[in-house]
């Protein structure tokens, strides 16, 4: 500061207007290195006395403001330091006066609003810090609201870290991150303009750290093995990790536990977290545990893949403790490193849900009468077709496939050569008992009706009535789809099963669905109905418009990309809309996609249920039916030759794996003959040859997995869904939550480590959803205090003490006011807004040391 600028400051502070009932302007000047000693004199202030100030005449000074000049405006220049209150003689006539400095340190206070001057040597100690005005500036932006020692070491550590706010949680984040891309850029800047001792000092503070080796390496493995040895007490440790361990982990659990869930910063532990794992040889001890030791290890990546090759063993070798091991998913679901091996869990726990159903039903499937068996199927045995065919949308995404390799092979020998052969074998005793191969079943609805039975009631009554036709949407998929509409909207939606037509396929599946009187076969895939081709979108038009005007058919993907308008204009005046939609037949009937038929599924179950979404929102739909044309069998391994059947029926008008049309009854060996007059109507008919069981016709080329067009009861039982949106004021279809309540009694915490319980209050069923919570306590400002649990509320059960969940939370290791209300928060993780689902109050009353131990 020069002295023209030394003059206008003053200046400005003399013009002042007196304030607080003072009759004049005092200013102190302490210039303790001298810097204007010899410029103090060429001051000239327009009526201002300007005093000199020394160790020898104090009492003067005292005396002449206070006795001989009381209305003088006075500048006090004082060539020395600012002495402490208890030791200044004019310190009550410092705090009515104002005090100006010249030095660096007491311009930067100023401007910071401190008038602490035991902070000085704080702020004198970061002097090159503060000779930055971009630095200055950055560490303004913090906005302490109470400046010591500490919060000036930690803002100046968050500047230079460009750490989000001061807090050394964040600024270890920030440390820990630039480490991962192997930048030290921040520790360059925090020994150049900082304090390197004081963060270690911090860390040792707070966290307990005191290993000679101040390296971010050192910390990092400190903090991992410090979360990871308090997640399993119990556990005895490697001996050469002892050391790790902090006598405080309570910070480092909380700090853990937000880093690991933080959004932002889950990629970068992550990254860490393997790198320290391979430096400390986890892989090498984990295998030393017992399973039960690393349930609820997340540190390291490595028990998540000695749990699941576990899991994968125990299955393969026919260990079959189920309960067990959908235990232990259930608890990994909880955990940090879930979602990145979530399809391995997936493929374990589907794989563990299709052994459990079959060893329930002791690998044996009854005999029935075929109507009986149909309905059985609807009941009981399509589940182990969802968990095969769940299995393996898993499988196909995991990453590390080969640990699944022999459970895999178990899952494919159990699913084709016990499951779908028991069930071939006494499907075709059903069908065959009473030896008269008559199709269709007596008993049961049936597609070739479908639309007198299902749609004719609606044009009766004039309601409108959209019908979704998804080709080869099965049975078991389209009970997924019901359960899945009947709790995403206040609707109801029931599934029926209906016999298909045989061969069951697409061009006689889709003729079967339209109004028709009379259906001819003119060969290859050609269906009439009344005399008009059935095959197309224009085609099938044409024949609904020819039954009833007010109708229309169109294809999913036309609708798909309308808008709102759009939508309402094609479909005004319209009674009946058949939408035709084909994502896994398109798949699946391809060589080169078949492979990829069960994500198909999930990609048509999703489709399906946008596609109500829209109907309902865009169109106020009300009535929506959902079913196919047929269903499917697939198996993943390539065909053995036994199952295939290499001679062929001669004279074929069309020829698949599954089926053969044909004009003359044929004896082949391994199939059945259907007479076709059951759905045809004109002279000689036709036959329908069926290949028993799931055997195919041998046929030239690839693609011999996924079929359709026989027999099987994956291949024949229909789905049919009847939405029904509901708008009425009545709760009966109102979708909802579990609710999930504290049921702890107290409302005080006094110790560091406290456990609490919750009660899911119903049990999960129709209307009734998971509910997936996020727990953590906050203080009154929304600061967290604690680590932070999860509970998945998806119980099933009726018995309440599967309801409840036993939470531990672990506090920081700080001051808690007792006097203040701090709060237990629930957060609904599906929720994006407003998504606090319950808070309790609550007080905190821990002990607490100034060596921050409990």
């Amino acid at each position: 500061m020069n002295l023209r600028e030394i003059h206008r400051v003053l200046n400005d502070i003399y013009q002042k207007e007196l304030t607080n009932g003072r009759k004049r302007h005092i200013v102190f000047w302490y210039d303790e290195e001298g810097e204007f000693i010899e410029d103090v004199d060429e001051i000239k202030l327009e009526n201002v006395r300007i005093w000199k100030v020394t160790d020898h005449n104090l009492f003067a000074t005292k005396y002449e403001l206070e006795k001989k000049d009381t209305k003088s405006h006075f500048l006090l220049y004082a060539n020395m330091p600012k002495p402490v209150p208890r030791e200044d003689w004019l310190y009550d006539l410092y705090k009515i006066g104002h005090e100006f400095a010249t030095d660096k340190i007491t311009v930067i206070m100023r401007e910071l609003g401190i008038n602490d001057d035991g902070l000085r040597e704080t702020f004198k100690s970061y002097k090159e810090f503060f000779n930055s005005r971009a630095r200055f500036q950055s560490f303004q932006k913090y906005q302490v609201e109470f400046y010591t020692e500490e919060t000036i070491d930690l803002t100046v550590l968050a500047v230079l870290c460009k750490s989000p706010t001061n807090t050394l949680d964040d600024i270890l984040r920030r440390l820990f991150s630039k480490y991962k891309d192997n930048d030290e850029s921040a520790r360059d800047r925090i020994r150049k303009y900082g304090d390197e001792e004081k963060f270690w000092w911090l860390v040792e503070k707070y966290y307990g750290y005191t290993l000679p080796d101040r390296s971010i390496r050192e910390l990092l493995i400190f903090f991992m093995l410090t979360y990871l040895s308090e997640q399993n007490p119990d556990m005895e440790i490697p001996e050469t990790w002892q050391k790790y361990v902090s006598r405080r982990p309570a910070n480092i659990i909380v700090f853990m536990d937000q880093w690991m869930n933080h959004r932002l910063g889950r990629h970068v532990f992550n990254l860490l977290s393997d790198e320290i794992s391979d430096v400390v040889r986890a892989n090498h001890y984990a295998d030393q545990l017992d399973i039960e030791d690393i349930i609820h290890l997340d540190a390291f990546s490595v028990y998540d893949e000695k749990i699941i090759r576990y899991l994968a063993e125990q299955l393969t070798s026919g260990i079959n403790h189920f309960e067990q091991y959908f235990d232990i998913i259930a608890k990994r679901r909880k955990l940090h490193w879930y979602p990145e091996y979530r399809y391995e869990y997936g493929a374990v726990l589907h794989a563990a849900k299709l052994l459990n159903y079959m060893e329930k039903w002791d690998y044996f499937i009854p005999e029935q009468p075929a109507a009986q068996m149909f309905q059985a199927y609807t009941e009981q045995y399509y589940v182990i077709d969802t968990a095969y065919r769940k299995f393996y949308a898993a499988y196909d995404q995991a990453e590390e496939k080969e640990r699944l390799h022999q459970l895999r092979d178990k899952i494919e020998n159990i699913y084709v050569h016990h499951f779908m052969e028991e069930l071939a074998l006494k499907w075709s005793g059903s069908l065959e008992r009473d030896h008269d191969m008559v199709w269709p079943i007596d008993g049961i609805l049936q597609q070739k009706e479908f639309y007198r039975d299902w749609v004719h009631g609606y044009q009766t009554n004039d309601e409108r009535v959209f019908v979704i036709i998804s080709d080869a949407l099965r049975y078991e998929a389209a009970k997924e789809l019901a359960d899945i509409l009947n709790n995403q909207r206040k609707a109801a939606a029931e599934i029926t099963s209906i016999q298909s037509v045989i061969p069951s396929y697409t061009a006689l599946g889709m003729a079967s669905l339209l109004p028709y009187e009379q259906m001819e076969y003119s060969g290859g895939s050609k269906f009439l109905l009344d005399g008009t081709d059935s095959a197309g979108i224009t085609n099938r038009n044409a024949i609904l418009q020819g039954n009833l005007p007010d109708s229309i058919a169109i294809q999913y993907n036309e609708v798909n990309n309308m808008s709102r308008s759009a939508l309402r204009e094609t479909f005004q005046g319209k009674k009946v809309i058949y939408i035709y939609h084909n994502v896994i037949d398109a798949r699946g009937d391809h060589a080169a996609t078949e492979g990829e038929v069960f994500h198909a599924v999930d990609e048509a179950i999703d489709d399906i249920r946008l596609l109500v979404n829209q109907l309902v929102n865009n169109l106020s739909a009300s009535n929506i039916l959902i079913t196919s044309d047929h269903g499917f069998i697939y198996q993943r391994d390539s065909l053995q030759m036994s199952q295939k059947l290499l001679r062929k029926p001669e004279g074929a008008e069309l020829l698949s794996r599954r089926f053969s049309i044909m004009k003359n009854k044929e004896v082949v060996e391994g199939t059945w003959t259907f007479a076709m007059d059951y759905i045809l109507d004109h002279p000689g008919g036709r036959f329908a040859i069926i290949p028993k069981g799931i055997h195919r016709f041998a046929i030239q080329g690839a693609g011999a997995n996924y079929v359709h067009g026989g027999a099987m009861l994956q291949e024949i039982v229909v789905p049919v869904i009847t939405f029904k949106n509901d708008r009425s004021k009545s709760s009966r279809n109102t979708v909802k939550k579990v609710d999930v309540k504290l049921t702890t009694p107290t409302r005080k915490i006094t110790n560091m480590m406290t456990f609490l319980e919750f009660f899911q209050m119903e049990k999960v069923e129709e209307k009734k959803l998971p509910l997936r919570l996020k727990l953590y306590f906050t203080d009154e400002e929304g600061n967290r205090v604690s680590n932070e649990n999860r509970i998945i509320a998806d119980s099933e059960s009726s018995q309440a003490v599967e309801r409840t969940y036993r939470e531990k939370f672990v506090f920081k290791s700080e001051a808690y006011d007792k006097g203040k209300t701090y709060y237990l928060i629930l957060e609904d993780e599906e929720e994006k807004a407003g998504n606090v689902y319950d808070r309790y109050p609550f007080t905190i009353d821990i002990a607490y040391t100034s060596d921050g131990l409990f």
